[in-house]
């Protein structure tokens, strides 16, 4: 199931839970019943509409789309599907841009590849079963966007030290980037409480990402998210011994 049909899903969950009904829930964000049925059948949200309808229902956006991996769990792609992508960077170029909602005719525009080339890289994924490619070029991803690559999988043994590298490369000191590194000691309960508060920033992130990916290509720009926590100490603290309790 895609990541926006088990958001929509985890919306529905919450309403029962709360015993509420469409009409009290129409009531609430002050429009028909009719509507919100409407809106719950097609998961036709815009972001301001989910914002309401998380307010109406005194939830927090990351609960939702946290309920909604549950449900759907990780997805994973095949190891053929990977296999196929790991051997060709140019058609992982083209899919990485169908999964974020690119279209034929802007991958012509946007980038230096051929008709042809582009005709015979969809003509690719569909064998790989990643899209379903139809009349006027049209493309629907059969992966949920969401998916994670598999652990040691062709994928990241081809990409992943190149990617971190090219991500690192960069200065942190242009407008839309980014970057602290902070050591500091805490309790087991205030870095349980860290992780979590990573995890929702994840999922907002995510969530955005879906509901940008409506947007024509010209207004998005492709932005990285790197987040990570774990035990560690500063190496040179090693030469300094600690005292055995008393």
């Amino acid at each position: 199931m895609p990541a926006a049909s088990r958001f929509v899903e985890a919306l529905k969950k919450s309403v029962r839970a709360r015993g509420l009904t469409y009409g009290e829930l129409a009531r609430r964000l002050r429009l028909s019943e009719a509507s919100v049925k409407r809106m719950f059948s097609r998961g036709s949200f815009t972001l301001a509409r989910i914002e309401e309808v998380l307010a109406a229902l005194e939830l927090d956006l990351y609960e939702v789309a946290r309920l909604a991996r549950a449900n759907g769990g990780a997805a994973q792609l095949t190891h053929e599907q990977e296999l196929g992508l790991a051997g060709d960077e140019r058609l992982l170029a083209v899919f990485w841009l169908l999964l974020n909602g690119w279209t034929f005719e802007e991958i012509l525009e946007g980038y230096a590849i051929a008709r042809t080339e582009l005709t015979v890289a969809f003509a690719r994924l569909a064998r790989l079963k990643l899209i379903e490619w139809g009349a006027r070029e049209r493309a629907r991803l059969l992966v949920p966007r969401d998916f994670v690559w598999r652990a040691g999988g062709p994928a990241k043994k081809a990409y992943a030290r190149r990617a971190l590298a090219e991500f690192f490369q960069a200065r942190f000191d242009a407008p839309l980037e980014l970057i602290r590194f902070e050591p500091r000691e805490l309790s087991a309960e205030s870095a349980s409480l860290l992780k979590g508060k990573l995890e929702k920033l994840l999922a907002e992130f995510a969530q955005l990402a879906e509901a940008d990916s409506a947007l024509p290509a010209r207004r998005r720009a492709p932005l990285a998210l790197l987040v990570a926590c774990r035990p560690w100490q500063f190496s040179p603290l090693d030469a300094l011994k600690r005292r055995k309790s008393a």
